[in-house]
């Protein structure tokens, strides 16, 4: 157990099972922890021709940065998290460390602990821009974590990606929290992005939301890096279906 200036944090270990919780809320489990994050991140990096520069808002235990790292294109990535001893955690203990691939000490990597909105907004205007874009923050439970899926929010991240740049947003559940889900796809629609809602079933939260959105459009996607365990080509096309 930890207790930081920002969050509660809970390991817990059954068998080959480590599970996070965050202020009592299930974060992650490594069984299954995969689904999430290959479904998390892989769309908006095959949906730019060429991924360089990667901005990860959230995920501070590394696991998304894994994912995007597995694209031999990627040159630099910044991720952004409000809690330093989130990020300590996943680069200090083996195996926590072990769950993201050691992703956190890869020498592209750059780790900044703030309030990514904070950030944004005294970016605005300055600073480099990025090709592609993953958003990996808690569902909206209170103001703090509300301001994080709102108009303003897309508004300054689209302005941190360059001309053909893309984001993903975790989107929490359409089928538990549809009127949630689809107001964000909706949100994302009215700063004039195209946007593809998907969704992928993960067994530790059940049937999970994300969004894809850009604002030149979303081309046809590159081919799948190599090694991952639950995307294919049939399995990719899958998530943009809804019943």
């Amino acid at each position: 157990v930890e207790q930081s200036p920002y969050q509660r944090l809970v390991l817990t270990r059954h068998r080959d099972d480590v599970r996070l919780y965050i202020d009592g809320h299930l974060q992650l489990s490594s069984v299954d922890e995969y689904r999430y994050h290959e479904a998390l991140v892989h769309p908006p990096m095959l949906a730019h021709p060429a991924p360089e520069s990667v901005l990860v808002l959230g995920g501070g235990d590394g696991l998304a940065v894994r994912e995007v790292l597995r694209h031999p294109e990627v040159q630099r990535v910044l991720l952004v998290d409000l809690d330093p001893r989130m990020t300590e955690l996943f680069t200090e203990r083996d195996e926590l460390s072990a769950l993201n691939a050691d992703a956190l000490h890869d020498p592209r990597v750059e780790v900044l602990n703030a309030d990514a909105f904070s950030w944004l907004v005294e970016n605005d205007g300055a600073g480099e821009r990025f090709d592609v874009a993953v958003v990996d923050f808690p569902d909206p439970n209170d103001f703090g974590l509300g301001k994080l899926y709102t108009n303003q929010f897309y508004r300054l991240l689209g302005r941190r990606l360059t001309d053909e740049g893309v984001f993903s947003v975790q989107s929490t559940s359409p089928l538990f929290s549809p009127e949630a889900y689809w107001c964000i796809v909706r949100t994302l629609e009215s700063e004039g992005l195209a946007v593809r809602p998907y969704h992928a079933y993960v067994p530790a939260f059940g049937e999970w939301g994300f969004a894809l959105a850009g604002a030149a459009g979303l081309p046809a996607f590159r081919p799948l890096p190599e090694g991952l365990r639950f995307l294919d080509d049939r399995t990719l096309e899958g998530l943009f279906h809804f019943p």
